[in-house]
């Protein structure tokens, strides 16, 4: 029975390759679909890993977009389904693929769904994908010039310095000179939300290097720099009352993007162990204050049961450097 599949199996392999001889695409794609399911039930996962992303690249070097799109579909089926754990050879074998597929198959958006989901497989630290994959999908979005998905995958990677190359040429090209700082307080804020400070701060030191529309710094011009630069550094402190004191001093430069605050509030929480929710009518500031002052409180009632002649005086000269 086991030598009957064997020789079946060469004759449909056999017959794929009489069908891409003739140029007879179509049909070769249904050969390949067809040794997929042979292999997949015999569970020779390697030798049907090589053949599909073989077929897949074949198929789409010959703009046999569709049919192409769908091995590489089932090719993260087979990685899913025979365990095979995530690695820089998958990673760069799939990235090509996703960059032959091309923008405009539907089909691309599901292999990426996918190839993000096997991705983490076994991991508990990466919730959307790892980031080594993210990274090679934000470069083709770039090399796509499509901003808005590159960026998005370069806050899901590590690589801060090519998120900044890839914010410098968006700005230059389609910003207002007076956004120059916009562009990259928003990113370092989502990454620090994304609990990433080593690539919000690569981020940010790369783009503040590499911009011609930033000729100095620290400190810079522009406050909301100074900000962003000021925050990383208390980020890394680990400093509730540098934090408030900070938010506070830039007040105006936090309100030009509503977003910011939502950020702040959320960074507070990771970084500095603020409660969430915060109350609604308090806002980002208030609330602040409020949990600063509870944990002085909170101290204090530690305490009671012994005289402390000096715990008003400390606590009224904590209040006075916060207002």
């Amino acid at each position: 029975m086991a030598t009957k599949r064997v020789h079946g199996v060469q004759r449909v392999v056999s017959k794929l390759e009489s069908s891409i001889n003739a140029g007879n695409f179509y049909e070769a794609h249904q050969m390949y679909r067809t040794l997929y399911f042979r292999y997949l039930g015999q569970k020779k996962y390697e030798e049907l890993l090589d053949m599909l992303f073989d077929g897949a690249v074949l198929l789409l070097m010959h703009d046999q977009l569709t049919s192409g799109a769908d091995l590489a579909i089932l090719l993260v089926d087979v990685l899913v389904k025979s365990e095979t754990p995530a690695s820089d050879e998958y990673f760069a074998k799939l990235s090509r693929l996703f960059a032959m597929i091309g923008p405009d198959i539907p089909e691309r958006d599901t292999f990426l769904a996918n190839a993000l989901q096997w991705s983490i497989r076994g991991s508990q630290e990466y919730k959307s994908g790892h980031p080594r994959l993210h990274q090679n999908i934000a470069q083709i979005f770039w090399r796509e010039k499509n901003y808005i998905l590159a960026r998005y995958h370069f806050l899901h990677s590590t690589d801060g310095s090519g998120c900044a190359a890839m914010l410098v040429e968006l700005h230059k090209q389609r910003g207002y000179a007076n956004e120059v700082d916009l562009f990259i307080a928003q990113a370092v804020l989502q990454y620090l939300c994304l609990q990433n400070k080593r690539t919000a701060t690569d981020a940010f030191n790369c783009y503040t290097t590499q911009h011609p529309y930033i000729k100095t710094g620290p400190p810079y011009i522009l406050p909301l720099l100074n900000f962003i630069w000021f925050l990383l550094k208390t980020v890394e402190s680990g400093k509730l009352a540098a934090f408030i004191v900070l938010c506070e001093k830039y007040e105006p430069s936090i309100k030009r993007d509503p977003s910011y605050t939502e950020y702040l509030d959320k960074i507070a929480q990771i970084f500095f162990g603020v409660a969430a929710p915060r109350p609604k009518n308090r806002g980002l500031f208030g609330n602040l204050i409020q949990t600063f002052l509870s944990g002085l409180d909170d101290s204090d009632s530690e305490e009671e049961t012994r005289p402390q002649p000096q715990a008003s005086t400390s606590h009224h000269m904590e209040t006075e450097e916060l207002d």
